[in-house]
């Protein structure tokens, strides 16, 4: 049987609007996903119904509204150009589904099915694992594909936190930052409760067990999101020639009361300009488009918070979004997994 090869990328999602109800069906999907708000099921429709759903819609509703374009959501907007971009490059079909929200994962494969596609090369647009983001990803790739199109293969980009081609398309995207007169770069990351660190840690015997538990060589590493994300940003770092004392990492949007990964973004708007850093560079590796987190949370909310604490200069580096080394790092990685199986 002849193969016809096709690529699906895959992206968080947005709400259709930004009305209340619309980010509410969002939130619902998002937060019902037990790999994102995991525990016993009827406690986290518990959380979901009784201290999220009420109040947070019209929170996250007024947040959207402040980057919403005329296009729609930044995310899917950028998602899109990426795909129109890489379309260009490889000699077959490239699709778009989004993990929550529209265009679905489901309605991805069903295009790529239409097309006649008989293996697919899906790339998670998330650099570094998690059960939150690639992990669910993946499953639900694997879940939509054995209902509507079970005779087609589907082939995993793995996370490429570390892969030198994204690392480079990283430094060059903030080349224009790079070039200001800075005291400190913040690399901020999506954050998680530690109990995903652990999760992925089937021993239990190096995730979180020591302070330079990261810093270690050690087999978790391939599953832990903290090593990821230190490695991420060591290597930016590396790239772009910044001494190890003018940045640090942190972790943004943590949800509820669990312990999650520290120190905190909001918290470190706070704390730097105690320490004499009054210009800041501000980066969010883990996304590779800008969305409602670096746009709103980072760029607006982030900037007050800064200057309120006695900063003086705050810019946010923009995610690769549709920058040419960003696009050449997709098209490789479809042209890998395609050499891979030929």
């Amino acid at each position: 049987m002849t193969t016809k090869k096709g690529v699906l990328l895959i992206n968080l999602g947005s709400p259709d609007s930004t009305s209340v109800d619309d980010v509410r069906r969002y939130l619902r999907e998002f937060l019902s996903d037990s790999r994102v708000l995991d525990g016993p099921k009827i406690q986290q429709q518990a959380v979901l119904n009784l201290f999220i759903l009420p109040t947070r819609p019209k929170e996250t509703a007024a947040a959207y509204k402040l980057v919403w374009t005329e296009e729609g959501s930044p995310l899917i907007v950028t998602t899109n150009k990426q795909r129109d971009l890489l379309a260009e490059r490889v000699d077959m079909p490239v699709v778009v589904g989004m993990r929550y929200g529209n265009p679905s994962t489901r309605a991805a494969i069903e295009e790529l099915k239409a097309k006649g596609v008989t293996e697919a090369l899906v790339i998670p647009l998330y650099p570094h694992y998690t059960q939150s983001s690639f992990e669910t990803a993946v499953a639900k790739a694997q879940e939509e594909a054995a209902e509507v199109a079970p005779n087609m293969k589907l082939t995993f980009q793995m996370p490429f936190y570390n892969d030198p081609d994204y690392i480079e398309s990283l430094v060059a995207a903030a080349e224009e930052q790079l070039k200001k007169d800075y005291d400190h770069i913040l690399f901020s990351y999506h954050g998680i409760p530690e109990r995903h660190l652990r999760n992925a840690d089937a021993s239990g015997c190096y995730c979180l067990q020591s302070s330079d538990c990261c810093e270690k060589p050690n087999p978790m590493h391939g599953m832990c999101y903290r090593s990821q994300v230190f490695a991420t940003s060591h290597a930016f770092a590396k790239k772009a020639g910044i001494p190890r004392e003018k940045y640090s990492v942190s972790f943004q949007s943590r949800l509820g009361k669990d312990p999650w990964l520290k120190p905190f973004t909001d918290v470190q708007f706070e704390e730097l300009p105690k320490k004499g850093v009054k210009k800041l560079l501000v980066i969010s590796p883990a996304f590779v488009a800008d969305n409602l987190e670096t746009l709103e949370e980072l760029g607006i909310r982030g900037r007050e918070d800064f200057l309120k604490a006695g900063g003086t200069d705050y810019d946010v580096i923009p995610c690769v979004n549709v920058h040419p080394r960003w696009i050449d790092t997709l098209e490789k990685f479809v042209h890998n997994l395609a050499v891979l199986n030929p």
